[in-house]
This record gives C-alpha cells, structure tokens and sequence, in this order.
C-alpha cells in the first residue's frame, strides 16, 4: 500500500494548501442534504447521513450550519439532488474520475465538458476510465490518547488492509465492502473519525516533469472549484518538487 501512502500524504498537504473551509462545508452540506432525502432524518435508523454527520464534527461544522442542513434535505419543496460521475483524460493523458452531486446535470456536464476541452483535455465515456482505480474505505482518527497497539489489532480485526500514523493521525485504509465493518467497529471503540469517506485510489501513477503537471493540476484545482463536484481523483504522481513549485 506503499502508493497509497503517497497519495494520502498528497492529499493532506494539497488540501491544507487550497481548500478553503466554505468549499468543505458546501461539500458536507450535500452530503447530508442527499442522505435525508434518501433516508430520512433519523441518523439511527439511515447509516448515510450517520457518517455525513460524523463528518461534520470532524470539520468543525457548527451546529447550526449541521441542522439547518438536516432541515434542507427534510424539506420535500426544496430540489432534488443527484449523484453523477464523469470521467476524463487531462492533459498528457492523466485519467481525472470527478464525482458531483447536483440539481441540475446539464448545467454540471456542460461545466465539467467545458473544464476539459479549455485545459486540454476531453471528457471520455463513463466507465471508460474506473478500471484505473481501486474503490477504498479511507478513515483518518485522531490518535489523542488512543494505545496504538491495540487499536492497530482491533482495526486489523475489523479488516484494515492498510494502517499509517502521520502527524499525530491514524489514516485506515479498507476494501470498499469492509467500509460499515469498519464504521461499527469504531463506533464499538467510542472513536470518532475525523473523516470517512470511499475513495478511488489509483491503481497506478503517471509521473511528468514539473511543467506539464502544472498544466494538470490547474485542471484539477478549477474542476474542485466547481460546485457541484465532490470529489475529483487522478492517477498523476505528484511529487515533493511539484508541490513545492
């Protein structure tokens, strides 16, 4: 799982240096308001909106914010949502796989459609791309007090493929289908994870010189901006240099 690990650490030092916390609510926000519709109100009875709130906490969402939200997908006059995914080539043939959730998807594959063509790249046939990646349950907990040694032999028991500890954090890694394993057993240990999510993680990486991932990453980083996009993947190795620049 060494490439994961990479990937992790990327992720962590890209968002700590672009994501502004409005973007991360907004995404948190429509997680909940999608899991109500689907599920209804009731955390205990709909596991969905139950990790949307879990991931709330993490991101230090107010409790206003949390119910209004909660409110907003309870409201049968407000709009529905869907989730939809698109898939890419960007430049120099870095697969991009976006996720969105949206009330519109024509206004959303007009945007993404335009994102690709004007940063050269284009948009490809769904499914054309998802073999590039491994669907994963991605926890990150705090470690606070926790005895690392039994939590990593409880974890392992609940079916980790994949334990790191990075910066005072536990990143856990799990097969998609060892996800609500995970969650219940976390839920056992009274932890609360700073967030969980499935993930696409990239089977493999294409590595380019610093200049041409330039080229990429500001496709990337003006698709993220996008409100309806979620969650963007790509299988680009990034590496120290290009972070630095």
């Amino acid at each position: 799982m060494s490439g994961h690990n990479k990937w992790s650490t990327i992720k962590r030092k890209k968002g700590a240096l672009d994501a502004k916390r409005s973007k991360i609510f907004s995404k948190i926000i429509k997680d909940i308001t999608f899991a109500v519709k689907e599920g209804g109100p009731d955390p205990d009875h709909n596991s969905r909106l139950r990790l949307a709130i879990a991931n709330a906490k993490g991101a230090s969402m107010p409790k206003e914010t949390l119910q209004r939200a909660i409110s907003k997908g309870a409201d049968k006059d407000s709009a529905n949502l869907i989730e939809t995914t698109y898939e890419g080539k960007g430049p120099h043939g870095i697969a991009i796989f976006v996720e969105c959730t949206t009330d519109n998807t024509q206004r959303t594959i007009s945007n993404i459609r335009t994102y690709f063509n004007k940063h050269g790249g284009e948009m490809a046939k769904n499914g054309s791309l998802n073999f590039l990646f491994d669907r994963k349950g991605i926890f990150v907990v705090p470690k606070g007090t926790i005895d690392r040694d039994e939590f990593e032999m409880a974890v392992i028991d609940a079916g980790a493929e994949d334990i790191v500890l990075e910066e005072n954090e536990f990143t856990i890694t799990t097969a998609m289908e060892d996800f609500g394993n995970m969650m219940k057993k976390l839920e056992q240990l009274n932890v609360e994870p700073e967030s969980a999510s499935l993930q696409r993680i990239p089977k493999s990486y294409e590595t380019l010189d610093v200049d041409s991932a330039k080229k990429v990453l500001r496709l990337i980083d003006i698709i993220e901006e996008d409100e309806d996009v979620q969650n963007v993947y790509h299988n680009l190795g990034v590496t120290d240099e290009m972070m630095d620049e």
